[in-house]
């Protein structure tokens, strides 16, 4: 239970359900002050009050489980690596994958519950032969699938997401007004959790430090400098300060951050379009393909409120490879790549290497 009006639902929906509930609030810092507060955080000192309360009104046993220290070193510290890899990570796919459904279920199996119950808009279907498989939820607008992309079939197995045939939020937060829950208009959360301020460049600047080093165009020559590659993402356009101009006038973005030699690689915004994408760390939500080798239609999706592209999927060489229909914009290694059939989560990949649309000397 997060504190939101997502996970008081959910809750209240599984009690009505005849389940043994228990409601858990996971401590995620030492220092809750270095978390965000209000409608811009998550698992703060403010939502374990909010979480608690709404326990009370259902009636069910509440606890607070530490998970800080595995927090910090499978969400936090992963990001300051992937950053300093010249990589764009997504904490909250990385919650998912490592602390609610690994260290949290882990413990919730060892204590002998059944599964874990969020309050994510997903659906969980089981096929002819009994498989669990993970589906987009009933209200695209809502669906959060994407960031479920990452469980494994034995997890789908321990999974419960009561919220997932629900048509829109304004219902969950209705349904929450009627049952006295004091979370019914709470603000959604967003933003990355353990970044008080918001200020990701600060925040990685004190982690990482600062050096000196290269802008660079597509040619390899200079045009600029920075006072750190991780300070910076793919798609970017502010904050470059570049000392010279493009020859046609026009702005121009980050294409590349090469974190080895310190230099960042910028292009015309057409440069950002990508023609396909690979990742070697992929998983598949539920039964695999009867063979991946074998190119396969699907559709690709690379953020949380992306459209999803048509495109080819196979994994060779150790990788699962995707190439859309149409190009991407502006994809950045260490994103995550999530593979759909029809509104099944077949699987995902954290993306390693992207091949651009557009020829250098275009």
């Amino acid at each position: 239970m997060s504190g939101g009006v997502d996970s008081a639902v959910a809750a209240a929906r599984a009690v009505d359900a005849g389940h043994e509930v228990v409601g858990v609030h996971l401590a995620l810092s030492r220092m809750p002050g270095t978390l965000r507060t209000g409608s811009r955080g998550c698992c703060t000192i403010e939502d374990s009050m909010d979480a608690q309360r709404a326990a009370n009104v259902l009636g069910i046993p509440y606890y607070v489980w530490d998970f800080s220290e595995r927090f910090k070193a499978d969400v936090v510290d992963d990001f300051i690596a992937e950053y300093s890899a010249g990589r764009t990570p997504n904490p909250c796919m990385r919650c998912n994958e490592r602390i609610k459904f690994a260290a949290l279920l882990e413990k919730a199996l060892a204590l002998g519950f059944d599964a874990v119950a969020t309050g994510h808009y997903a659906s969980i279907v089981t096929d002819a032969a009994g498989n669990k498989e993970l589906h987009r939820a009933s209200a695209w607008a809502k669906d959060q699938s994407y960031v479920l992309g990452v469980l494994t079939a034995e997890q789908l197995e321990h999974a419960y997401f009561p919220l997932g045939d629900t048509p829109s939020k304004d219902l969950v937060r209705a349904e929450a007004a009627r049952r006295g829950l004091s979370v019914a208009q709470k603000p959604d959360s967003h933003d990355i959790c353990f970044i008080s301020d918001g200020d990701t460049k600060g925040w990685l600047a004190e982690r990482v430090g600062t050096a000196t080093g290269d802008v660079v165009d597509r040619t390899g020559a200079v045009v600029g400098s920075h006072e750190g590659a991780h300070a910076f993402t793919v798609g970017q356009r502010r904050g470059l300060h570049l000392g010279t101009p493009a020859p046609d006038g026009r702005p121009r973005f980050v294409l590349e951050v090469r974190p080895k030699d310190n230099t960042v690689v910028v292009g015309p915004k057409e440069a950002l379009a990508i023609g396909e994408i690979a990742g070697s760390r992929f998983t598949w939500a539920g039964e695999p393909p009867s063979d991946a080798s074998t190119p396969f239609e699907c559709e690709v999706q690379i953020r949380a409120h992306a459209d999803p592209v048509p495109a080819v999927a196979v994994v060779t060489g150790g990788e699962l490879v995707v190439t859309p229909q149409h190009p991407l914009d502006g994809v950045a290694p260490g994103q995550t790549a999530v593979v759909y059939v029809g509104t099944r989560v077949l699987g995902q990949c954290t993306i390693d290497r992207t091949v651009s649309a557009v020829p250098v000397d275009a």
